[in-house]
C-alpha cells in the first residue's frame, strides 16, 4: 500500500504516540510505502528543523534521512492542481495524482474538507489506522 503523509501526520508520528505513530511504525515494518515529492520532503525538513531546537532530545534528522532514503519519490512536473483553500496543501494532491496513490493521510482541515479528489481519499490518521492497519 502506497500513501501520502501530510506534514502534520509525519511530524506527529515522530513526537507522539497514537495513530500517526502507528502509521510510521507500519512504514518501518514495511507494511506500507510513503510516497513523497521534493516539495513534501522540503516541508518535512523545514518543520523538523524548526522543532529540533525545541525538542533536542528527539533525533528528527535520522527519521527524515530514513524517509528520504526509503520513501518513494515521485516527479510531480506537469501536474498542477489548484483545489485546496490553502494553496500550500496542493502539493499533497499533486503527489498523489502523479504517483497514482489513492490515499492521503492528513489532519489538515483544508485537505480534510475535500474528502476525496479524483480518486484520492483524504483520511484522518485514526480513520486510516482503523480501516487499513487493524488486523
Amino acid at each position: 500500500m502506497r500513501i501520502i503523509l501530510d506534514t502534520n501526520v509525519f511530524i506527529s508520528g515522530i513526537f507522539f504516540s497514537g495513530p500517526p505513530s502507528q502509521i510510521l511504525q507500519a512504514w518501518k515494518d514495511h507494511r506500507l510505502q510513503i510516497v513523497l515529492s521534493q516539495q513534501i520532503i522540503h516541508e518535512y525538513k523545514r518543520v523538523a528543523d524548526e522543532l529540533s531546537s525545541k525538542y533536542p532530545q528527539i533525533e528528527i534528522s535520522t527519521i527524515i534521512e530514513l524517509v528520504t532514503i526509503h520513501g518513494q519519490f515521485i516527479d510531480t512536473m506537469g501536474v498542477d492542481i489548484s483545489i485546496c483553500e490553502d494553496p500550500d496543501d496542493d502539493k499533497f494532491i499533486e503527489c498523489a495524482i502523479a504517483g497514482k496513490c489513492n490515499i492521503i493521510v492528513s489532519g489538515d482541515v483544508h485537505l480534510l474538507k475535500l474528502v476525496e479528489y479524483r480518486g484520492v481519499s483524504i483520511l484522518k490518521p485514526r480513520t486510516f489506522v482503523e480501516q487499513y492497519l487493524k488486523q
